[in-house]
């Protein structure tokens, strides 16, 4: 069942892939790395506000939709998850236009930050109903609805940023307009669901008791990736952290587009095996899930950083090059280790909901990194932040998988992870052997197609986490269903 899961979110990561390479290699080509990096900032003050915010609505959502469906109280439940987004946006707006209207700055950078408030308001509204079809294994409707707002507001901001003044803030116009036409055809889908439901106000305490200590986690995640553009616009300029962005996006976008489409997957299958079946259940999942993620994720990070030069030279601008070509391979770990911590550790914290332990770690390794920045920034630059990253990864990763232990034991297929790191090593062997010289881009084909073909055929050789079963499913979904006679 988790293969099939798996394959049905592809389109939605290949969208994501797409936006994610298109954007970095669009922008940086569109965009003076000062503009770049108030996009930058913008962006990452958008997603952290809509963490704090809103998503632990998202998480009760997710965690209690299949008890809800179970009680006949899904109605309900929605009902009482909407009104409280509704009073919670209302009060966000008017905190926002409060903050943009006594902040000491720039014209640029307020009108980037107004339409982030926005796009972040649409977006968590959509994302309710979208978790809503993620609980409920409606996998189609899912993809075909991310997929489109994804895919349309990278075309929509691509084209805002061409034929108006608005700058740094055209992508995320862009954004905030894909989310509401979007909204257009899903939300009423929604409402129908709540119809005759009541909004329960003893459920928002529960909701909010478990989905604060996520939120506040995801914040403290967040400034633990992005936070040191902050930092190095505090400490460097804006112009830096454009450069610093560049070659962070494409490294850690890559991977977390990665461990999201398993997470996706994986984390719905977890909890209804945990409500249905009990513990052993969940953990079978959970361990599926585990053995897949060492299958993509290692090759995913060594191979990002294997082709960083020709990588970077095709995917950003000039002005970017050099100093994304210096930070891309620190990500790319860093990357490795927030996946498996963010998309598989943190679910010990979320089957056991002892969600405030994962708030703590997290909380923990921001403080840890946001003092390694300003003790590495000053010396090193833009790497100095990047090994700050690195290394409050690997502490946080080794915080949450010792403590979720003594919560919720999850599985930890050392095979199946030796298995994994063997085909890499096989893979960067190939890949470092070969001397080619040449156009960027033909070196980042030959390279990547030769690497991949290693690692396919020892994968396969090797039957990491049961990988010749895809075969299978992949032959079902291709072949025509046979007529009913």
């Amino acid at each position: 069942m988790l293969g099939k899961h798996i394959l049905g979110y592809l389109p939605v990561q290949i969208a994501r892939a797409l936006v994610g390479f298109g954007g970095v290699a669009v922008l940086t080509r569109l965009m003076p790395a000062e503009m770049y990096g108030q996009y930058a900032l913008a962006l990452t003050a958008m997603h952290i506000t809509a963490m704090a915010f809103h998503t632990w609505l998202d998480a009760a959502v997710a965690r209690f939709h299949e008890r809800a469906s179970e009680r006949g109280q899904l109605a309900a439940h929605l009902a009482t998850i909407y009104t409280t987004f509704a009073w919670v946006s209302a009060g966000l707006i008017l905190l926002g236009a409060l903050g943009l209207w006594v902040a000491p700055l720039s014209i640029e950078m307020k009108t980037a930050l107004a339409f982030a408030l926005g796009s972040l308001i649409l977006r968590s509204m959509l994302m309710i109903g979208l978790e809503t079809r993620r609980a409920a294994g409606e996998v189609t409707a899912y993809s075909v609805y991310e997929t489109f707002s994804t895919l349309a507001g990278f075309a929509l901001g691509i084209g805002i940023l061409l034929v108006t003044p608005l700058g740094a803030a055209g992508p995320i116009a862009g954004l905030a307009l894909a989310s509401l036409i979007t909204l257009f055809f899903e939300f009423p889908a929604q409402a129908r669901k709540t119809r005759g439901g009541k909004l329960r106000k003893r459920r928002i305490a529960v909701y909010f008791a478990y989905g604060l200590p996520v939120s506040i986690s995801l914040v403290f995640e967040h400034l633990l990736s992005a936070g040191d553009r902050f930092l190095i616009a505090g400490l460097m300029n804006e112009a830096a952290v454009g450069i610093y962005s560049a070659g962070y996006g494409l490294a850690d976008r890559t991977i977390d587009i990665l461990f999201i489409w398993l997470g996706a997957a994986a984390t719905p299958l977890m909890i209804r095996a945990l409500e249905r079946d009990g513990e052993d259940a969940a953990r079978e999942v959970a361990g599926q899930s585990a053995r897949v993620m060492g299958l993509l994720g290692f090759p995913a990070a060594a191979g990002l950083a294997l082709v960083a030069a020709p990588l970077t030279s095709v995917m950003v601008g000039e002005e970017f090059r050099a100093g994304a070509t210096l930070i891309l391979p620190w990500i790319a770990l860093a990357g490795l280790m927030k996946g498996l911590m963010t998309y598989y550790f943190h679910e010990a914290f979320i089957l056991r909901r002892k969600t405030r332990w994962m708030a703590a770690i997290m909380a923990a390794a921001a403080i840890f990194n946001i003092g390694l920045n300003i003790a590495l920034i000053p010396h090193f630059g833009i790497a100095g932040a990047a090994a700050a990253t690195l290394a409050a990864y690997a502490a946080s990763l080794v915080a949450c998988a010792v403590i979720g232990r003594n919560l919720f034991p999850l599985p930890l297929p050392w095979l199946d992870w030796g298995k994994a790191a063997m085909a890499t090593l096989g893979m960067a062997a190939i890949v470092m052997s070969l001397p080619l010289s040449g156009p960027a881009f033909v070196v980042l084909m030959a390279k990547a197609i030769a690497g991949g073909l290693t690692y396919v055929a020892i994968a396969l050789a090797l039957n990491i986490a049961g990988c010749r079963s895809w075969l299978g499913v992949a032959q079902n979904w291709l072949r025509p269903s046979e007529a009913v006679s």
